[in-house]
């Protein structure tokens, strides 16, 4: 039978391992501690009869411990889970200490009302979005960038090399090799049908303009006799009016030219002066080495 004075005597006046002491309080450590302070109501190893409410994995349980059990330290506590509705948690709580003392009856449901609190505050947290703080690894960042830029430099000169070994396949440097790699000759071979298929689209716009060219020549020509056509129509028109416009003026100067025919006798009549004629002569010569080597041969 465990004396729970005496035990008491003990912890409250020696050393207890749970016992943390500030200068104004006493504070227990005890997981199974229902208040948190050290007291003799509240200690959970001075009390044979003892219940406490603890929550695991958001999953609350009532503990209860009976003098009955104490020579049994794995089955010490009995476990009851409790409801997640409040008021049956409550009635739990009333009928599984319905003789007990109400100073533990009170703190067990106290407490009982600040785990479901902190539990609904844990949801909300869950469900909101929260900014995390990610550290920033400088060394691993420049070792990374640094291994990139080596990658991009050996590629530029695997690029190169490759460059350099179809062209000389192309010129024919290489007449008796044929172990070089397929993916890359495949790679060459679709460059190769794509600067084909371009040539080929080309010249084939090339023959299709050369195609249309007579025809469009055809087409200017026949526009430009429609328009000589018209051009001498036009001509026609204007001499016949211009001719029938003479024949009125002549029909009415014929009395006023005998009156002026008088007037231009009697002025004096310049001839133009004869020119005479150029005659042009041109003398064959024969250049000058020819000549001289005629003197020579003489």
């Amino acid at each position: 039978m465990q004396h729970d004075d005496v035990v008491w005597a003990i912890i409250n006046k020696t050393h207890c391992s749970h016992k943390v002491t500030t200068k104004t309080q006493q504070f227990c450590r005890n997981e199974y501690n229902l208040t948190g302070l050290c007291s003799r109501s509240s200690c959970p190893l001075a009390n044979s009869k003892y219940a406490t409410i603890r929550e695991e994995n958001g999953i609350i349980y009532l503990y209860m411990k009976t003098a009955e059990r104490v020579m049994f330290p794995a089955k010490q506590w009995e476990k009851v889970k409790l409801s997640r509705n409040f008021e049956k948690a409550i009635y739990q709580i009333n009928e599984n200490l319905l003789y007990w003392p109400a100073f533990i009856k009170a703190k067990c449901k106290q407490r009982f009302v600040k785990i479901t609190q902190y539990l609904i505050r844990m949801r909300k947290l869950k469900l909101r979005r929260v900014k995390e703080l990610v550290p920033i690894q400088r060394k691993i960042e420049r070792r990374e960038r640094r291994r990139e830029e080596k990658a991009l430099v050996a590629a530029r000169i695997d690029n190169a090399i490759e460059k350099q070994l179809l062209d000389r396949l192309k010129k024919g440097t290489y007449n008796d090799i044929y172990n070089f790699p397929q993916m890359a000759f495949d790679a060459a071979l679709k460059a190769e049908e794509v600067s084909s298929e371009s040539e080929s689209e080309k010249s084939d716009e090339e023959d299709v303009e050369r195609e249309m060219e007579p025809e469009l020549e055809k087409e200017l020509e026949r526009n430009i006799e429609q328009v000589d056509e018209f051009v001498e129509a036009d001509s026609d028109m204007e001499s016949d009016a211009e001719s029938d416009s003479g024949r009125k003026e002549n029909a009415n100067v014929g009395s006023d030219f005998e009156s002026e025919t008088s007037d231009i006798e009697d002025m004096p009549v310049k001839l133009p002066i004869a020119k005479k004629p150029r005659v042009e002569i041109e003398y064959e010569t024969e250049p000058v080495a020819t000549v001289s080597r005629k003197k020579i041969k003489q």
